[in-house]
Parts: structure tokens; C-alpha cells; sequence
């Protein structure tokens, strides 16, 4: 991939999960400086639904890289063993664990993480959302999941709009079926894996954490680029 994140101060959020992994590694072979967070096994443990222990990990990163130039909002739970369903089965503590590590997690990372970025002249910020965010799916009707997925899509596009002026891009990626632990439970469903020749239908197979990385190192560096949400799915939203 060559180096293009030479030199680039990059905090990754998530960063032990399969798609955060990826994306921190991709940064640091792109040449990129890393601070990783996450609930467990990373450099700086924390939870990011809490606004002092996110201003801490957003300060720490700062400190440590000596600046802020790149943030991937990837935290994130499918929330399923919680008790997340559909609506009128959904119970209320799945959907206020559900919304509070998806998207109020990207709400307190972005807050104070744009000073940083101002700071530092500009910069790229990066959510993940999902598919699930865009579309609505009789096999993933995990209701909370998607309501905090498509919240991510809206706040991205509010966010490009009001921090162009300073020189910060704001994007958000929205993945199909990715081979990750968190997805075990469907792929390791029947029904799902034999719609997933027509849901993705470019492969028909999970995607890997290395095609979402891949986005997200494009979105880093794509100077022109902001308010997209480019979904990395095998096609599936585009039938």
C-alpha cells in the first residue's frame, strides 16, 4: 500500500475487534503512528460511552503522538445477547447498551477529538456504520443495532458539513457480512449464508476485514473527499 499515512498521527477506536485490527494495522503499514483503544487488550483501555474516560483516551492520544491527524470510530457491539431484536421484542437495556457504545461512543470520541484535529490543521475522521444503517433486512433484525448504525450515517453527513471550513474530513463506511468474530452467529446461520449469494452478490462470501481497512485508509487520505458514505458490501446495496 506504500506509506501513504507517512509521518500521520492516527487514534483507531475498536482496535480489538476483527475490523478495528485490521484498520490499525493497514494505518501502521501505511506508515501511520497509532494510539488504539478499546474495552480490552489494547495499548488504552477504556469505555467510550463515557465522556471523562473519552476525553482521557482523546488527550492521551494527543499527547502521546504529539498531535491528532487521523480517527477511526470503529467501537461498536451487535447487542444481539443483550436482548436486541426487533422493536416490540427489543429489550431496553439492549437498546441503551446498543446506542450508547455504537453511536454515543462516535458522539464523545468526535467531540473531543475535533479540537485535536483543529489543532493539528485539519485532519480525517472516520465512522463505521453498516449496511444495516442504509437498509433494512428480515435477517438481521436487530433493531437497536440499526438505529445506532443509521444515527452514524446522519451525524457524518451533519459533521462534513460543519467542520469543512476547518479543514476536517468526516466519512463513514458502511460494511456487509464481514468475516469478524462479531458476525459469527450469522455466519455460521444457514439461511444467511445461502442468501448471501444474492445479498452479496459479488462473491457471495463474507467480506474480509482487510476490504473495510482498505476504505478507511482511502477515506484517510482522500483530500477531496468528505460527507461520503461508501459502503464496502459486495453489492448488496446496490440491487
Amino acid at each position: 500500500m506504500g506509506p501513504v499515512l507517512e509521518g500521520k498521527a492516527a487514534l483507531v477506536t475498536g482496535a480489538a475487534g476483527g475490523i478495528g485490527g485490521a484498520v490499525a494495522r493497514a494505518f501502521a503499514d501505511a506508515g501511520a503512528r497509532l494510539f488504539c483503544v478499546d474495552r480490552v487488550d489494547v495499548e488504552f483501555v477504556c469505555d467510550l460511552s463515557r465522556a471523562d474516560e473519552a476525553e482521557r483516551a482523546v488527550a492521551t492520544a494527543e499527547e502521546r503522538l504529539g498531535g491528532l491527524d487521523v480517527v477511526f470510530n470503529g467501537a461498536g457491539i451487535s447487542g444481539r445477547s443483550l436482548g436486541d431484536g426487533p422493536v416490540d421484542a427489543c429489550t431496553e437495556e439492549a437498546w441503551n447498551a446498543v446506542l450508547d457504545t455504537n453511536l454515543k461512543s462516535v458522539f464523545l470520541c468526535s467531540k473531543y477529538s475535533i479540537p485535536a484535529l483543529r489543532r493539528s490543521g485539519g485532519g480525517a475522521v472516520i465512522n463505521l456504520s453498516s449496511v444495516l444503517g442504509l437498509v433494512g433486512s428480515e435477517l438481521f433484525d436487530t433493531h437497536a443495532y440499526a438505529a445506532s448504525k443509521g444515527a452514524i450515517v446522519t451525524l457524518t453527513r451533519a459533521m462534513a458539513v460543519a467542520y469543512a471550513a476547518d479543514g476536517i474530513r468526516v466519512n463513514a463506511i458502511c460494511p456487509g457480512l464481514i468475516d469478524t468474530p462479531m458476525s459469527e452467529r450469522a455466519r455460521s446461520d444457514a439461511e444467511t449464508m445461502a442468501r448471501l449469494r444474492q445479498l452479496q452478490p459479488l462473491t457471495g462470501e463474507p467480506g474480509r476485514p482487510e476490504d473495510v481497512a482498505g476504505a478507511a485508509v482511502y477515506l484517510a487520505t482522500a483530500p477531496f473527499v468528505t460527507g461520503a458514505v461508501l459502503t464496502v458490501d459486495g453489492g448488496w446495496t446496490a440491487q
